[in-house]
């Protein structure tokens, strides 16, 4: 048990028999009244954010969590498969757990926040940036170039992304995993 002094960005409480992850956070102490912690929860089962206030020095209930690093194999209709890269066993993923899954490429690496008490996978997370090849792209058309117009491209992965009109088929992108926007190309 722990109380509200202990709340810090991405620490997992069990909170109205759900698992949220703190997002957001920040103590106020009005001039008139007691102190309170107002906070961003994402539930870890549904992935829905909530705000929720806590009134100051109120027991919360931490779950202990690891950070693990997995490797991503394949997809099949099971849904997705991941290594460990430590112990090398293989689990299977639900699509629902896996952010951004479509921006995922046959070995990356991803990060998974494993529940310590009964060994089950809550998130999995990519890295903030992938690198991605650029499969098919229509041509830009010339002299569109008012108000940064940006265009619609497939990459290996089969997601689609918004990217700028210079981009062509066959040139490797850098894109940002939890926005899904287009950074840069990659030499």
């Amino acid at each position: 048990m722990a109380t509200t002094a202990d709340i810090r960005n991405g620490l997992v409480l069990n909170f109205n028999n759900d698992l949220f992850q703190i997002t957001e956070f920040q103590h106020v102490k009005p001039g008139k009244g007691a102190a309170f912690v107002r906070t961003k929860l994402k539930s870890l089962t549904t992935g829905r954010v909530i705000d929720n206030t806590f009134n100051s020095g109120v027991t919360i209930y931490p779950v202990r969590v690891e950070r693990r690093k997995f490797q991503f194999l394949y997809k099949d209709e099971a849904g997705y498969n991941f290594m460990d890269q430590e112990t090398f066993d293989q689990i299977n993923l639900d699509e629902k757990i896996v952010d951004s899954a479509d921006l995922m490429k046959e070995g990356q690496e991803v990060e998974m926040l494993i529940n310590a008490e009964n060994e089950t996978p809550l998130s999995c997370e990519l890295p903030p940036f992938v690198e991605l090849e650029v499969t098919y792209a229509e041509p830009g058309i010339k002299g569109d170039t008012a108000n940064s117009p940006k265009k619609r491209v497939e990459v290996e992965s089969g997601a689609k992304i918004m990217v700028p009109l210079f981009i062509d088929s066959g040139e490797k992108i850098r894109v940002d995993t939890r926005t899904r926007e287009y950074v840069e190309r990659v030499k």
